[in-house]
Protein backbone atom coordinates (compact mmCIF):
# COMPACT_ATOMS: atom_id res chain seq x y z
CA UNK A 1 0.00 0.00 0.00
CA UNK A 2 1.28 3.54 -0.69
CA UNK A 3 3.07 5.38 1.95
CA UNK A 4 3.24 2.21 4.22
CA UNK A 5 6.31 -0.07 4.93
CA UNK A 6 5.94 -3.56 3.59
CA UNK A 7 4.67 -4.51 7.13
CA UNK A 8 1.64 -1.92 7.23
CA UNK A 9 3.95 0.36 9.61
CA UNK A 10 2.75 4.27 8.29
CA UNK A 11 5.58 5.51 6.16
CA UNK A 12 8.25 7.85 7.48
CA UNK A 13 6.77 10.79 4.72
CA UNK A 14 3.50 10.28 6.55
CA UNK A 15 5.03 12.57 9.46
CA UNK A 16 4.59 15.43 7.18
CA UNK A 17 1.12 15.33 7.45
CA UNK A 18 -1.17 17.64 9.53
CA UNK A 19 -1.91 16.23 13.50
CA UNK A 20 -5.76 15.81 12.52
CA UNK A 21 -4.75 13.12 9.41
CA UNK A 22 -1.59 12.09 12.25
CA UNK A 23 -4.32 10.65 14.68
CA UNK A 24 -6.01 9.13 12.64
CA UNK A 25 -3.39 7.41 10.74
CA UNK A 26 -2.12 6.53 14.44
CA UNK A 27 -5.78 5.15 15.91
CA UNK A 28 -6.11 2.83 12.74
CA UNK A 29 -2.77 1.23 13.00
CA UNK A 30 -3.28 0.49 16.75
CA UNK A 31 -6.97 -0.97 15.57
CA UNK A 32 -4.82 -3.32 13.09
CA UNK A 33 -2.55 -3.56 15.95
CA UNK A 34 -5.61 -5.13 18.82
CA UNK A 35 -7.17 -6.63 16.30
CA UNK A 36 -4.19 -8.89 15.11
CA UNK A 37 -4.25 -9.78 18.63
CA UNK A 38 -7.74 -10.48 19.29
CA UNK A 39 -7.58 -7.87 21.80
CA UNK A 40 -10.95 -6.21 23.01
CA UNK A 41 -11.49 -2.68 23.37
CA UNK A 42 -12.61 -3.70 26.80
CA UNK A 43 -9.10 -5.28 28.01
CA UNK A 44 -7.06 -2.81 26.22
CA UNK A 45 -8.87 0.20 27.79
CA UNK A 46 -8.71 -1.83 31.20
CA UNK A 47 -4.83 -1.40 30.79
CA UNK A 48 -4.66 2.30 30.07
CA UNK A 49 -6.93 2.56 33.11
CA UNK A 50 -9.72 3.86 30.54
CA UNK A 51 -12.90 2.59 28.96
CA UNK A 52 -13.89 0.94 26.20
CA UNK A 53 -15.10 3.79 24.82
CA UNK A 54 -12.00 5.83 25.20
CA UNK A 55 -9.69 3.49 23.21
CA UNK A 56 -12.85 3.67 20.36
CA UNK A 57 -12.10 7.25 20.22
CA UNK A 58 -8.66 6.90 19.80
CA UNK A 59 -8.62 4.47 17.33
CA UNK A 60 -10.72 7.21 15.58
CA UNK A 61 -8.29 9.94 15.97
CA UNK A 62 -11.54 11.60 17.83
CA UNK A 63 -8.90 12.59 20.76
CA UNK A 64 -4.93 13.19 21.53
CA UNK A 65 -2.70 10.81 22.62
CA UNK A 66 -1.32 10.29 26.13
CA UNK A 67 2.24 9.15 24.78
CA UNK A 68 2.17 6.78 27.82
CA UNK A 69 -1.41 5.01 26.93
CA UNK A 70 0.12 4.78 23.29
CA UNK A 71 3.24 3.13 24.65
CA UNK A 72 1.69 0.89 27.04
CA UNK A 73 -0.63 -0.43 24.28
CA UNK A 74 2.11 -1.05 22.27
CA UNK A 75 3.36 -2.93 24.39
CA UNK A 76 0.21 -5.25 25.04
CA UNK A 77 0.37 -5.58 21.20
CA UNK A 78 3.40 -6.75 20.68
CA UNK A 79 5.02 -4.10 18.40
CA UNK A 80 8.42 -4.43 17.25
CA UNK A 81 10.73 -1.33 17.49
CA UNK A 82 10.51 -0.46 14.63
CA UNK A 83 6.48 0.41 14.65
CA UNK A 84 6.83 1.76 18.20
CA UNK A 85 9.63 4.40 17.33
CA UNK A 86 7.20 5.48 14.42
CA UNK A 87 4.08 5.16 15.89
CA UNK A 88 5.17 7.04 19.45
CA UNK A 89 6.73 9.74 16.99
CA UNK A 90 3.78 10.62 15.05
CA UNK A 91 1.42 10.45 18.12
CA UNK A 92 3.94 13.15 19.28
CA UNK A 93 3.51 14.98 16.49
CA UNK A 94 -0.66 14.65 16.24
CA UNK A 95 -0.26 16.37 19.87
CA UNK A 96 0.92 19.72 18.53
CA UNK A 97 -1.48 22.34 19.46
CA UNK A 98 -4.06 23.77 17.00
CA UNK A 99 -4.74 27.26 16.50
CA UNK A 100 -7.97 27.32 17.50
CA UNK A 101 -7.64 26.20 20.63
CA UNK A 102 -7.19 29.95 21.33
CA UNK A 103 -10.62 30.54 20.18
CA UNK A 104 -12.51 27.66 22.56
CA UNK A 105 -15.11 30.35 23.63
CA UNK A 106 -16.48 30.86 20.03
CA UNK A 107 -15.59 27.21 18.79
CA UNK A 108 -18.16 24.30 19.48
CA UNK A 109 -16.37 20.81 19.92
CA UNK A 110 -18.01 19.42 17.67
CA UNK A 111 -16.89 21.78 14.66
CA UNK A 112 -13.43 21.28 16.38
CA UNK A 113 -12.62 18.09 14.72
CA UNK A 114 -14.23 19.79 10.86
CA UNK A 115 -10.73 22.65 11.66
CA UNK A 116 -8.16 19.67 11.68
CA UNK A 117 -9.89 17.81 8.69
CA UNK A 118 -10.34 20.81 7.05
CA UNK A 119 -6.42 22.33 7.65
CA UNK A 120 -5.25 18.77 6.67
CA UNK A 121 -6.71 18.02 3.62
CA UNK A 122 -5.21 17.59 0.35
CA UNK A 123 -8.66 17.90 -1.76
CA UNK A 124 -11.65 19.89 -0.75
CA UNK A 125 -14.80 19.47 -2.34
CA UNK A 126 -17.95 21.62 -1.33
CA UNK A 127 -21.57 22.32 -2.18
CA UNK A 128 -23.56 24.97 -0.43
CA UNK A 129 -26.96 25.96 -1.14
CA UNK A 130 -27.56 28.80 1.13
CA UNK A 131 -24.63 31.40 1.96
CA UNK A 132 -20.70 31.80 -0.37
CA UNK A 133 -18.96 28.38 1.50
CA UNK A 134 -16.79 30.16 4.32
CA UNK A 135 -13.28 29.83 2.82
CA UNK A 136 -14.36 32.23 0.35
CA UNK A 137 -16.33 34.72 2.05
CA UNK A 138 -14.86 38.16 2.24
CA UNK A 139 -14.77 39.82 6.05
CA UNK A 140 -17.50 41.73 5.47
CA UNK A 141 -19.94 38.87 4.55
CA UNK A 142 -18.83 36.28 6.93
CA UNK A 143 -19.74 39.41 9.57
CA UNK A 144 -23.47 39.72 8.29
CA UNK A 145 -23.99 35.72 8.03
CA UNK A 146 -22.12 35.44 11.40
CA UNK A 147 -24.98 38.11 13.20
CA UNK A 148 -27.78 36.27 11.14
CA UNK A 149 -29.45 34.20 14.49
CA UNK A 150 -26.93 36.26 16.83
CA UNK A 151 -28.43 39.67 17.17
CA UNK A 152 -28.34 39.54 21.40
CA UNK A 153 -24.54 37.94 21.12
CA UNK A 154 -21.75 40.79 22.10
CA UNK A 155 -20.18 42.26 19.50
CA UNK A 156 -16.92 41.04 20.72
CA UNK A 157 -17.75 37.33 20.27
CA UNK A 158 -19.65 38.13 16.64
CA UNK A 159 -15.67 39.45 16.19
CA UNK A 160 -13.49 36.27 17.05
CA UNK A 161 -15.68 33.89 15.24
CA UNK A 162 -15.13 36.14 12.28
CA UNK A 163 -11.17 35.97 13.16
CA UNK A 164 -11.92 32.25 13.24
CA UNK A 165 -13.31 31.96 9.72
CA UNK A 166 -10.79 34.27 8.54
CA UNK A 167 -7.83 32.45 10.08
CA UNK A 168 -9.57 29.20 8.51
CA UNK A 169 -8.98 30.84 4.75
CA UNK A 170 -5.35 31.12 5.68
CA UNK A 171 -4.77 27.36 3.91
CA UNK A 172 -5.70 28.52 0.56
CA UNK A 173 -3.18 31.21 0.54
CA UNK A 174 -0.51 28.67 2.13
CA UNK A 175 2.96 27.37 0.19
CA UNK A 176 1.06 23.69 -0.28
CA UNK A 177 -2.64 24.61 -0.07
CA UNK A 178 -5.29 22.13 -0.78
CA UNK A 179 -7.19 21.80 -3.80
CA UNK A 180 -10.60 23.54 -3.45
CA UNK A 181 -13.29 22.13 -5.74
CA UNK A 182 -16.84 24.28 -4.34
CA UNK A 183 -20.18 24.32 -6.49
CA UNK A 184 -22.33 26.92 -5.47
CA UNK A 185 -26.39 26.99 -5.83
CA UNK A 186 -27.32 30.40 -8.01
CA UNK A 187 -29.47 31.42 -5.10
CA UNK A 188 -26.45 31.33 -2.27
CA UNK A 189 -25.49 34.07 -4.75
CA UNK A 190 -28.68 36.12 -5.24
CA UNK A 191 -29.18 36.23 -1.62
CA UNK A 192 -29.32 39.59 0.01
CA UNK A 193 -27.47 38.65 3.22
CA UNK A 194 -25.21 42.02 3.59
CA UNK A 195 -25.57 45.32 2.06
CA UNK A 196 -25.65 46.08 -1.91
CA UNK A 197 -22.12 47.23 -1.56
CA UNK A 198 -20.87 43.99 0.70
CA UNK A 199 -22.40 41.42 -1.73
CA UNK A 200 -20.55 42.93 -4.67
CA UNK A 201 -17.27 43.14 -2.62
CA UNK A 202 -18.29 39.36 -2.25
CA UNK A 203 -18.79 38.62 -5.82
CA UNK A 204 -15.75 40.13 -6.75
CA UNK A 205 -13.34 38.49 -4.36
CA UNK A 206 -14.94 35.20 -5.46
CA UNK A 207 -14.08 35.92 -9.03
CA UNK A 208 -10.50 37.22 -8.38
CA UNK A 209 -10.42 33.44 -5.98
CA UNK A 210 -11.72 31.55 -9.44
CA UNK A 211 -8.29 32.66 -10.97
CA UNK A 212 -6.01 30.59 -8.16
CA UNK A 213 -5.07 27.62 -9.90
CA UNK A 214 -5.95 25.64 -6.91
CA UNK A 215 -9.29 26.85 -7.07
CA UNK A 216 -12.81 25.60 -9.10
CA UNK A 217 -15.48 27.49 -8.54
CA UNK A 218 -18.85 26.24 -10.51
CA UNK A 219 -22.39 27.98 -10.55
CA UNK A 220 -25.19 25.65 -10.25
CA UNK A 221 -27.86 28.08 -11.85
CA UNK A 222 -31.61 28.14 -11.99
CA UNK A 223 -31.36 26.77 -15.58
CA UNK A 224 -29.80 23.61 -14.23
CA UNK A 225 -33.33 21.87 -13.62
CA UNK A 226 -34.08 19.36 -10.62
CA UNK A 227 -31.48 16.99 -11.14
CA UNK A 228 -30.09 17.48 -7.55
CA UNK A 229 -32.93 19.03 -5.90
CA UNK A 230 -33.65 18.82 -2.05
CA UNK A 231 -30.03 18.82 -1.40
CA UNK A 232 -28.43 20.31 1.99
CA UNK A 233 -24.45 21.59 1.94
CA UNK A 234 -22.29 18.96 1.66
CA UNK A 235 -18.14 18.99 2.40
CA UNK A 236 -16.21 16.23 1.36
CA UNK A 237 -12.55 16.05 2.37
CA UNK A 238 -9.77 14.15 1.02
CA UNK A 239 -6.41 13.34 1.85
CA UNK A 240 -2.89 12.19 0.61
CA UNK A 241 -2.06 9.59 2.87
CA UNK A 242 -3.84 6.77 0.63
CA UNK A 243 -4.40 4.76 4.29
CA UNK A 244 -7.16 7.84 5.14
CA UNK A 245 -10.42 7.06 3.38
CA UNK A 246 -12.85 10.68 2.28
CA UNK A 247 -14.60 12.31 5.21
CA UNK A 248 -17.98 13.83 4.80
CA UNK A 249 -19.06 17.04 6.62
CA UNK A 250 -22.66 17.27 7.09
CA UNK A 251 -23.24 20.43 9.51
CA UNK A 252 -26.69 21.02 11.26
CA UNK A 253 -27.99 23.09 13.43
CA UNK A 254 -26.20 22.67 16.88
CA UNK A 255 -23.57 19.67 15.96
CA UNK A 256 -22.27 18.12 13.03
CA UNK A 257 -21.95 14.58 11.59
CA UNK A 258 -18.79 12.65 9.95
CA UNK A 259 -19.07 9.65 7.58
CA UNK A 260 -16.09 7.72 7.67
CA UNK A 261 -16.99 4.62 5.78
CA UNK A 262 -16.36 4.31 2.45
CA UNK A 263 -20.08 3.29 1.83
CA UNK A 264 -21.48 5.83 3.35
CA UNK A 265 -19.44 8.55 1.55
CA UNK A 266 -19.54 7.26 -1.69
CA UNK A 267 -23.20 8.57 -2.01
CA UNK A 268 -21.84 12.12 -1.58
CA UNK A 269 -19.81 11.74 -3.73
CA UNK A 270 -21.68 10.45 -6.73
CA UNK A 271 -23.87 13.60 -5.55
CA UNK A 272 -20.75 16.12 -5.69
CA UNK A 273 -19.68 14.23 -9.61
CA UNK A 274 -23.48 14.92 -10.32
CA UNK A 275 -23.72 18.50 -9.27
CA UNK A 276 -20.32 19.30 -10.95
CA UNK A 277 -21.59 17.88 -14.16
CA UNK A 278 -25.11 19.86 -14.01
CA UNK A 279 -23.50 23.52 -13.03
CA UNK A 280 -21.96 25.21 -15.22
CA UNK A 281 -18.58 24.95 -16.21
CA UNK A 282 -16.07 27.00 -13.97
CA UNK A 283 -14.72 28.75 -17.24
CA UNK A 284 -18.65 30.30 -17.11
CA UNK A 285 -18.09 31.77 -13.54
CA UNK A 286 -16.42 35.00 -14.18
CA UNK A 287 -19.13 36.00 -16.34
CA UNK A 288 -22.01 34.56 -14.04
CA UNK A 289 -20.42 36.80 -11.22
CA UNK A 290 -20.16 39.68 -12.93
CA UNK A 291 -23.20 39.43 -13.77
CA UNK A 292 -24.66 39.12 -10.42
CA UNK A 293 -22.35 42.15 -9.25
CA UNK A 294 -24.22 44.49 -11.83
CA UNK A 295 -27.55 42.88 -10.70
CA UNK A 296 -27.03 43.84 -7.17
CA UNK A 297 -28.87 47.07 -6.24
Amino acid sequence: MPGTSDTGIPGRNLRHSGPTALRILVGAHLRRLREARNISREEAGYLIRGSHSKISRLELGRTGFKLRDVADLLTLYGADEAERATLLAMAEQANAPAWWQDYRDVVPDWFEDYLGLERDASLIRTYEIQYVPGLLQTEDYARAVIRQGREQDPVEEVERRVLVRMRRQQILMSAAPPKLWAVIDEGALRRQVAAPETMRAQLEHLAMLAELPHVTIQVLTFGSGGHVGGVGPVTVLRFAPAELDDVVYLEQIAGAQYLTRRQDALPYQHLLDSLALHARPSAATPAILRMLAAATV
